[in-house]
């Protein structure tokens, strides 16, 4: 038995290429069970054994279990070992955890510290053999075992060669336990993301609705609220935020799902052909009519109607609409009869409804009649953080439209979409993104050149202007005056957020504003 490190005998050239080849195989092979393979069949070779192995412990079950052996090789051998598992407190292997050493016993016939009861001991009979402790600093992690010395007998040196690469094997394994908990962390960590995505997704992502920024998560909640009740709803929003997409996912979300959903846009149509629509005819009504027809509001029946641009309304219409909310009947257009209508309604407007009122031309009463549940949509400039996520979506949605390779955009044209102002919202930027889409062909990037020359414009209007005239203290103060204003402004003056973005700490950046006296 010996745990002395120090040599007897002088390293030999096998001794340093056995030392050399474990360090190496360690950092070059990233398999784990290769590399303790080829770790195993080395200390074979140089020490001329017919076996080595190792077990790791088990604390907490008090179990030693093989993790690798190499013999001679037999066919699903090592399965076999990996599944073997013996009590902590047996044999020569609770010997050395018991006592922490290592041991060297020539004849294990002569020693009465081997029992001869394993599998592995039925498949490869022991005759001699080296055991010795995988040691980190968290203690005793496992075994090392050489079996069957071929010719001779084992030598302390060979002990000591054996204690020296322990050291090794050791941290080794204790890395890759450490590698795998991590990965087994990381796998709940991710498999808990996906979850909350998904919850993200499902609470941010109604019906086709994209969006996760602070204006889109007061919408959404909004909606939230509304979408179980019949209540009547009032979409304020400028062209191409999607009003009437909001409109669907009220419907088609809420209680009235499985219910007709009916849309009319006011300002299309002219006046009697708007009463027609929403009111119905009957036969003969005018010329035309040659048969009777439903209006909207009984199309709808138990559903919604959505009313787009009720702004542009005729004044006279707004009279008939406000009888019928009022009234729950319709008469259709040269009829005589009223007919009774059960409906949800939900109206939008791209203008100030109740600037409208002031000027005269929307009714008062019928402002407060459908003004019951006011959402206003934000504009696209006012939520830039969605760009990126609608970008996507509307590549993705094209390049399969037109079957095309996926592709993405690269950093430059995302960021130059997300410094457009975006008058026409989210319109506009599906529109971009179909362009750049044909132009792109079959390419797998959408750069800048693929973008309208209104986005590359924009960009170079925003490019920073500083007077060269003057000295570099004052075209420094001028630039960071310039970028500590514009990300104000992008933060809605925000402090927190705004000194993120610059990459200052927050009393920093208030030092810096009262500097330059800048005032949002």
């Amino acid at each position: 038995m010996m745990t002395n490190t120090n040599y007897g005998e002088p390293l030999t050239k096998s001794d340093l290429n056995l030392l050399y080849d474990v360090a190496t195989s360690v950092y070059s092979i990233r398999n784990f069970d290769e590399m303790l393979r080829k770790i195993l069949l080395k200390i074979k070779s140089v020490f001329h054994i017919e076996g080595a192995s190792i077990a790791l412990h088990d604390a907490a079950n008090r179990e030693f279990y093989f993790i690798r052996t190499v013999e001679e090789e037999r066919d699903g051998h090592h399965e076999e070992m990996e599944k073997m598992r013996f009590p902590d407190n047996y044999g020569v292997a609770g010997w050395v955890l018991h006592e922490n050493q290592s041991v060297l016993i020539p004849d294990v016939a002569q020693d009465n510290r081997f029992v001869n009861r394993l599998a592995l001991q039925e498949q490869l009979p022991t005759h001699s053999m080296i055991c010795v402790p995988l040691r980190t600093r968290r203690g005793m992690i496992g075994i090392l075992y050489a079996i069957n010395k071929l010719k001779g007998v084992f030598s302390t040196k060979e002990l000591q060669l054996l204690e020296i690469l322990s050291g090794t094997i050791a941290i080794t394994v204790e890395n890759a336990q450490l590698y795998e908990d991590l990965k087994k962390y990381a796998g709940s960590l991710e498999e808990e993301n996906i979850r909350l995505k998904s919850q993200v997704q499902n609470h941010f992502h109604l019906q086709g609705i994209i969006g996760s920024s602070a204006p889109m998560r007061r919408l959404f909640e909004l909606i939230q609220k509304v979408i179980g009740t019949p209540t009547t709803v009032f979409i304020q929003g400028a062209t191409g935020t999607g009003k009437e997409l909001v409109a669907r996912v009220i419907h088609y979300s809420g209680v009235l799902k499985n219910k007709p959903f009916v849309a009319e846009n006011c300002g299309a149509l002219s006046e009697n052909l708007l009463e027609s629509e929403l009111f119905g005819h009957v036969k003969g009504a005018f010329t035309g009519a040659i048969a009777d027809k439903k209006g909207l509001f009984q199309m709808a029946e138990g559903g919604t109607v959505f009313l787009d641009e009720i702004a542009d309304m005729p004044q006279a219409m707004q009279i008939k609409l406000l009888r019928v909310l009022q009234e729950g009947t319709v008469r259709p257009v040269g009829s005589s009869q009223t007919i009774q209508v059960d409906f949800r309604l939900i109206v939008s407007s791209n203008r100030d409804l109740y600037k409208e009122v002031e000027k005269g031309n929307f009714r008062d009463d019928l402002y407060y009649r459908i003004h019951v549940f006011p959402i206003l949509l934000p504009r696209l400039k006012d939520r830039r953080d969605d760009i990126g996520a609608l970008a996507a979506h509307f590549l993705d949605k094209y390049t399969r439209k037109f079957d095309r390779p996926m592709a993405r955009l690269t950093p430059e044209a995302l960021e130059l979409l997300g410094n457009f102002n975006w008058p026409g919202n989210v319109r506009e930027l599906e529109n971009e993104i179909e362009r750049a889409v044909t132009l792109a062909g079959t390419d797998r990037e959408i750069t800048k050149e693929h973008l309208s020359q209104k986005i590359k414009a924009h960009a170079d209007d925003n490019v920073f202007n500083v007077d060269t005239e003057s000295n570099l203290q004052a075209a420094t103060e001028q630039l960071e005056r310039q970028m500590i204003t514009n990300a104000l402004t992008k933060t809605e003056g925000n402090r927190s957020q705004a000194s993120r973005i610059l990459g200052l700490t927050r009393q920093g950046l208030i030092n810096k504003i009262a500097r330059y006296q800048i005032n949002l």
